[in-house]
């Protein structure tokens, strides 16, 4: 039988309540001898505290739970590093969820966290923007705040609340500046899914400046696929196949710009010699591809890290917004225009 509360009494030789408030943390009305003799008996008998009886009186476990995409994605998997140092440092357990982007799933997955009196909740998929889906999530938000929970989301959720939001509209201008400044007119897009706001805020950002320098992109020359390595292979040959006088591409995160560079490469296409190539999040694998990938930095640990101090932090305050900023990082997957 596991060691139990008693057994700690018993042991350092002071009454169960003595022992329940040196363990809970309690200073009160303990000397600090007897507060010595508990731990040093709990070490001895290697006591673990009983989260759900702790449940049952904090009305909240020691539990934070994350909910993200797809943790396989490099981007989410940097963000939960990011998260799991700041709930590591504050004692705190990660359970991990992957609604792989189905928003029936992520409300069925915050049902069973909120059930599980969970300290804390970061929503760390970016938010999707459905009206009937959002009414439910703030639903849920609500309720679970009323329960004394904290909740913090990482990117444009369209909910009050705190987040962490990354600059993606300006990385999206930074991508359309960079490659005008190489000379190219010609250029495909690879977008993620419609519904997704960040796909909506990289792609609206690369627009706008490519029509302030007076050029139009048009329905041709974008192509919608999901956020992965195959999403992006699928989307590059579509493009390729559209318009063979194509000079750039620019896919809206990394793993499909590396299933762009791998369907480029299986044609016979220079990278960036005949056709530039630009990503989006500079997951780590990025710099280490041949030829290394230009991309957006999105500092995604530091999201991670501030979405997490946030859910964490219980003071009375309004609502807190972090705007973090993006950069490109130029590598060898760009070039001047082909003459």
């Amino acid at each position: 039988m596991p060691t139990t509360l008693s057994d700690v009494a018993a042991h350092a030789g002071v009454s169960l309540a003595t022992a329940s408030r040196v363990l809970n943390g309690s200073q009160r009305g303990v000397s600090a001898i007897l507060r010595e003799r508990v731990h040093q008996a709990a070490q001895v008998l290697e006591y673990v505290p009983n989260a759900h009886a702790q449940a049952l009186v904090r009305s909240r476990t020691s539990i934070v739970g994350v909910i993200v995409h797809d943790v396989s994605d490099p981007y989410f998997s940097e963000i939960v590093r990011g998260i799991q140092h700041v709930a590591s440092s504050a004692g705190q357990l990660v359970v991990l969820c992957n609604s792989y982007r189905d928003p029936t799933r992520e409300l069925e997955y915050l049902a069973l966290l909120r059930a599980q009196r969970v300290q804390a909740i970061v929503l760390a998929g970016s938010g999707i923007d459905d009206e009937t889906y959002r009414g439910h999530l703030c639903s849920h938000i609500e309720a679970f705040t009323r329960d004394g929970g904290h909740a913090a989301f990482i990117g444009r959720h369209a909910i009050d609340g705190d987040a962490v939001i990354p600059d993606n509209p300006g990385g999206g201008r930074a991508v359309a500046r960079t490659l005008l400044e190489l000379g190219h007119r010609h250029i495909g897009v690879i977008k993620g899914p419609t519904l997704i706001t960040s796909t909506g805020d990289r792609f609206d950002g690369f627009r706008v400046e490519l029509e302030r320098a007076g050029l139009a992109l048009g329905d041709a020359y974008v192509v919608e696929a999901d956020f992965s390595r195959e999403g992006g292979e699928w989307a590059a040959g579509l493009l390729l196949d559209r318009h063979p006088g194509l000079t750039a591409m620019f896919a809206l995160n990394d793993a499909m710009a590396l299933g762009a560079l791998g369907a480029l490469r299986r044609r016979g296409i220079s990278v960036p010699r005949q056709i530039s190539l630009v990503g989006f999040d500079d997951i780590p694998l990025a710099r280490d591809v041949t030829p290394s990938l230009t991309t957006v930095h999105v500092p995604m640990q530091e999201l991670g890290a501030r979405a997490m101090a946030l859910a964490l932090d219980t003071t009375l305050r309004p609502p807190q917004v972090v705007h973090l900023p993006t950069a490109i990082v130029l590598r060898g997957s760009t070039g001047p225009v082909p003459a």
